[in-house]
């Protein structure tokens, strides 16, 4: 029986997963990981640690990353609605420096899949919005850095017209009003 479906969605390695939901009227039931039904879809990755967050409308998180010790991520939403965002760093490839941004929801059900090497944010969409995601490596918060969200070089389309949010009241923490632009990323690890 399929569980799950890989979506390809523009950049290489990363995906969305649409697990097969069972719905009756009691509700529903649904695997979000099946380490076997995964490595059958070529996601081959060890998760190591599970974080949850909760948020009010208009919180942006990100642009996040870690340096030395990256983590693939397995993104999912339990309770309202993200807009998420991943930018590549791999300078290998040929999608480096390009973005990408996916709905999921509590609706939709959707995983998003990062691999490692990955910048990662999200702006929640709802109040009381709960994000699950599953990483590959321990956060280290020596190793942790960021690439500020609205790096005008990245060019993130955050939709804010599309989901009617004011793109100049967001909350944002005082660590990702400071970020790095992607140029001085550049820079500092050339």
């Amino acid at each position: 029986m399929i569980k799950f479906e890989k979506i390809e969605i523009g950049i290489e390695g990363v995906f969305l997963i649409k697990p097969f939901v069972h719905d009756d009227s009691r509700g529903f039931f649904y695997e979000s990981y099946n380490k076997k039904d995964f490595f059958e879809l070529g996601i081959t990755d060890e998760f190591v640690q599970d974080n949850h967050s909760k948020s009010q409308k208009n919180v942006l998180r990100g642009l996040h990353f870690q340096k030395n010790y990256p983590q693939g991520k397995l993104i999912r939403v339990i309770k309202g609605k993200i807009y998420d965002v991943v930018v590549d760093l791999r300078k290998e490839n040929s999608t480096f420096g390009k973005w990408l941004g996916v709905e999921l929801s509590e609706e939709n059900k959707y995983m998003l899949y990062i691999p490692k090497g990955f910048a990662h944010g999200f702006l929640t969409l709802e109040n009381e919005t709960e994000v699950l995601y599953k990483a590959t490596d321990y956060y280290n918060s020596e190793d942790e850095d960021g690439i500020i969200w609205n790096d005008k070089t990245l060019n993130i389309d955050w939709k804010f017209k599309e989901y009617g949010i004011d793109g100049k009241n967001l909350i944002l923490s005082e660590k990702d009003k400071k970020q790095l632009s992607f140029e001085k990323f550049l820079e500092e690890n050339k």
